[in-house]
């Protein structure tokens, strides 16, 4: 397994919920990480100061990754304030809903240009720093791609698409980046969703529980520390898929 101490993140989405948990979570183990954000800056405060405090090293990176030239900006920024890359976490992602028949051109150009333009964007101007110091990249899927619902349609098929991006950029990047995903589900649902909603959805569950940030933030550690590892995706679902 890969010593992380000293070694520098990047983590895209960081100022709230998962990507803020992520980030604290590598700090703890040592790392030196880029905290982006957009329009939640106290949030990437919190998360910059959390990251210290479980012992890493933090500083607040903005950028509105709709923008193509911001979103590669963004790299350069880290390189700049880290001094190199050695992991790159594409966590950042709009869950936007939307029903067939209602779907406009916005809101699909909305929704690609941040689950699917920029990781992709970020991945490419990123890659000569992780090729030089042999990191990896991790991005934040969906079991969406696994098991569809209703009422999501641009996000479901914008992460099933980055998905099989990521499965060619490790690929394209072989053999000195190591390219992976994890994939989510029923983790930190939405906050308008009912108690009885809420119940439904945990009844589904074969574990029988609801799953946490700490949860994904744990898988994206395991797949940053196993230097044998490239092409794959975690399911961290708590069996939902196999419970259809």
């Amino acid at each position: 397994m890969i010593d992380l101490r000293g070694k520098r993140a990047l983590v895209t989405g960081a100022g709230r919920r998962v990507g803020a948990e992520i980030a604290r979570t590598l700090g703890a183990a040592g790392m030196r990480v880029g905290v982006h954000f957009h329009a939640s800056a106290s949030g990437a405060d919190e998360t910059c100061a959390a990251v210290r405090a479980a012992g890493g090293e933090a500083v607040a990176l903005r950028a509105d990754l709709s923008n193509r030239g911001e979103a590669c900006g963004l790299v350069d920024a880290t390189l700049e304030q880290l001094g190199g890359l050695d992991l790159l976490v594409l966590s950042a992602a709009g869950f936007e809903p939307a029903k067939l028949g209602t779907i406009d051109e916005e809101t699909w150009d909305r929704t690609f240009a941040l689950n699917l333009d920029a990781p992709f964007a970020i991945a490419q101007r990123a890659a000569p720093a992780l090729r030089a110091s042999r990191g990896s990249i991790v991005g934040i899927t969906c079991v969406s791609r696994l098991l569809p619902y209703r009422g999501f349609l641009p996000y479901e098929v914008s992460k099933a698409a980055l998905w099989q991006m990521l499965r060619v950029l490790a690929l394209e990047l072989a053999p000195e980046v190591r390219v992976n995903a994890v994939a989510p589900g029923s983790v930190l649902p939405p906050e308008s969703m009912s108690a009885a909603q809420l119940e439904e959805l945990r009844s589904r569950i074969p574990l029988g529980r609801l799953g946490s940030a700490r949860d994904v933030a744990e898988a994206v550690l395991h797949l940053a520390q196993n230097e044998h590892m490239t092409g794959s995706e975690i399911v961290v679902d708590g069996g939902r898929v196999l419970g259809g």
